[in-house]
Formats: structure tokens, C-alpha cells, sequence
């Protein structure tokens, strides 16, 4: 049956096979806010765009959160949430971070955030695929690098979840409420 199929054809079985579903970093901005989002700049001291995670923040090491910093976010903002994950993960992306209901005044996360539920200004700590609270580092099979996105969703809103949602749970809270989008790679392999 598949042989009649042309080469075009096969691209466009694929296409319908699989649109809507993402391994990349980035989520899409259309399911969130229904249009193609503003970006602001986020950063760390720790590592650069692209560039290697550093062992402390990692299994192998501290295993503890970088330092994340962040500018001129649009008018309008009223929180900021984040969600750190790994879409080369073995069977599905892997989630790192949930933190949201970071106020509206904030500018960075220091290094080494505690794993508490609830912190300093009312941010909120949901559960990563570790199930635990707060950050869990990268931790990858051996092999090639994998892939850490940090993205910081600039919100319109609070989203007024209780401590320990999932990345699934924020993601519903957020849609419709997303006015601008922060987004910061870093990679890690291990063996």
C-alpha cells in the first residue's frame, strides 16, 4: 500500500501524521497566546546561548538551579512564570523546572533556588519529572548533548495555582495570558 505513495505525498502523510506535536524547545506560542509572541532577552552568568551547562547545575555535581536574568519585559506584565525541559530526553520532554507567579517587579532568580513549595514574593514551586519540587538538573543518558530550555513566559496575569502543578497545569493556566516569551538553551551530555 505504501509504495504507491509518492515522496510528496509521504511528506504530507507525515505532516498530518504529526502536526501538532513538538519535541523542540520551544512551545508554541499560537497554543499559548493565539498569536506569535514579543521576546524579551533572558540570560545567565552560568552559560551562554547554546552553550554548556556547567557540571554544578547538574546530577554530576550541586545539582542546583543557575542564576537567570532577564530586562524590559512589555507593559502590562503582571508575573512571570518558567519551565525548564529536555526535548531530547528518551520518550517524551523531560521537565526540569516549573516556577511561577514570579512577581511582576522581579529581574533574576539567584543561583540555587531552595526546593521549597512556596518562596519570597509568593513564587510557587510545581513538580518536575523527577516528582519533585523545584529544580531538578540535567541528568541525561550517555551520548550525544542534550538540549535545556528555560523559557519565561511573561503573563498578563497571576496564575494563582497552589504549589506543586505540573508543566501541563501551568500551561493550561497561562494560555491566553502569555504577552511576551524569554527563552534560554544551554547543553549537557554526559559519558
Amino acid at each position: 500500500m505504501f509504495r504507491w505513495i509518492s515522496l510528496s505525498g509521504a511528506a504530507l502523510l507525515c505532516v498530518l501524521l504529526f502536526s501538532g506535536c513538538s519535541r523542540g524547545g520551544a512551545d508554541d506560542d499560537k497554543a499559548l497566546a493565539g498569536k506569535k509572541l514579543p521576546e524579551i532577552l533572558l540570560s545567565s552568568p552560568a552559560f551562554e546561548e547554546g552553550g554548556r551547562i556547567p557540571t554544578r547545575y547538574t546530577c554530576d555535581d550541586e545539582n542546583v538551579s543557575p542564576a537567570l536574568d532577564w530586562e524590559n519585559p512589555p507593559e502590562g506584565a503582571k508575573a512571570f512564570a518558567l519551565i525548564c525541559d529536555d526535548p531530547d530526553a528518551p520518550g517524551k520532554v523531560w521537565v526540569h523546572w516549573v516556577l511561577y507567579d514570579i512577581p511582576a517587579e522581579t529581574r533574576n532568580l539567584p543561583e540555587a533556588i531552595d526546593a521549597l513549595p512556596e518562596l519570597e514574593g509568593g513564587m510557587m514551586q510545581g513538580t518536575n519529572d523527577q516528582h519533585n519540587l523545584g529544580y531538578g538538573g540535567p541528568c541525561p543518558p550517555p551520548g550525544k548533548p542534550h538540549r535545556y530550555y528555560f523559557k519565561l513566559y511573561v503573563l498578563d496575569a497571576p496564575t494563582g495555582l497552589l504549589p506543586g502543578a505540573q508543566k501541563m497545569d501551568l500551561l493550561k493556566a497561562i494560555k491566553g495570558h502569555v504577552i511576551a516569551k524569554g527563552q534560554l538553551m544551554g547543553l549537557y551530555q554526559r559519558g
